[in-house]
């Protein structure tokens, strides 16, 4: 199979730069599924069921959070009818929505989903390693489902490395998300597991990790707050990672990293 993540977006420009280079992405490399980050779209904190329509029209199929996912109004009700937008799957028993989703490609092959929050320097949830593992008791790799992503949305890289090791095997994908920096550690684990560290942003990166740069720098150098934060509207670049798997097995054969846009140096996976 060959599917396509992108990483968190951030607010018009993030939101723009998709729309712009979807077209182009699924020329090109032709993904039998798109799966994108969405959890700062709406002006850099949360989504609206509107913006998650939006993207479920340019042909993403499903859209993972995280930490922002309930800072917008109508999500909570949004993501009770729409199981293709998820949120982290160890939020506790009771919380809307689902933390996550099978989907079927135009061969009928099933794709897992999975979203985990992480824990260090993050909202205290539930283990997001036992969420992940029950999840996974109900699916067998290479035999009820074809893909298994996950979505590891945490502030401690040791903690997405330790999700990807921990998952090391028993997913396709391991992607973290929420720094909002393409990191450049994209590989294969010895047991069959693409992972990143982080797939990066999809935003404007002359910014502050997406927003503009004046409020955050005034915070680290003057240690107050003034106006919210606001995303920064420039040109956006869209990052995230290109997985091919084993039909047979599910597991990772190639991942390679996307960075298409203006302020990155751009990198694309050549087919």
């Amino acid at each position: 199979m060959k599917i396509v993540y992108l990483g968190d977006l951030v607010g018009r420009s993030g939101r723009k730069i998709v729309a712009e280079k979807l077209p182009e992405i699924k020329e090109r490399l032709r993904p039998d599924a798109i799966i994108v980050n969405g959890e700062n779209a709406a002006a850099g904190f949360g989504i609206t069921g509107k913006i998650a329509d939006e993207l479920f029209e340019l042909g993403v199929d499903v859209i993972s959070t995280g930490n922002h996912v309930w800072d917008q109004r109508d999500t909570k009700s949004y993501i009770n009818t729409e199981p293709r937008m998820i949120r982290p799957i160890n939020y506790p028993e009771g919380t809307p929505g689902k933390g996550s989703v099978i989907v079927e490609d135009q061969r009928g092959r099933k794709i897992l989903v999975i979203n985990a929050m992480g824990r260090v320097f993050m909202d205290p949830l539930d283990d997001p390693f036992k969420a992940v593992d029950m999840e996974l008791k109900k699916h067998r790799l290479g035999t009820t489902v074809n893909f298994i992503l996950v979505d590891i949305h945490a502030e401690a890289t040791s903690e997405k490395m330790a999700m990807g090791q921990y998952l090391d095997g028993r997913a396709s994908l391991v992607i973290g998300t929420h720094s909002h920096v393409p990191t450049a550690d994209a590989q294969i684990f010895d047991g069959g597991t693409a992972y990143q560290t982080d797939a990066g942003m999809c935003g404007d990166y002359n910014s502050v990790i997406g927003m503009d740069k004046k409020e955050p720098i005034s915070r680290f150098t003057k240690k107050l707050r003034g106006d919210r934060y606001t995303p920064a509207l420039g040109d956006g670049t869209a990052c995230g990672v290109y997985v091919e798997s084993d039909d047979k097995t599910g597991l990772a054969k190639r991942i390679e990293p996307i960075r298409m846009g203006s302020r990155l140096i751009e990198t694309f996976p050549q087919t």
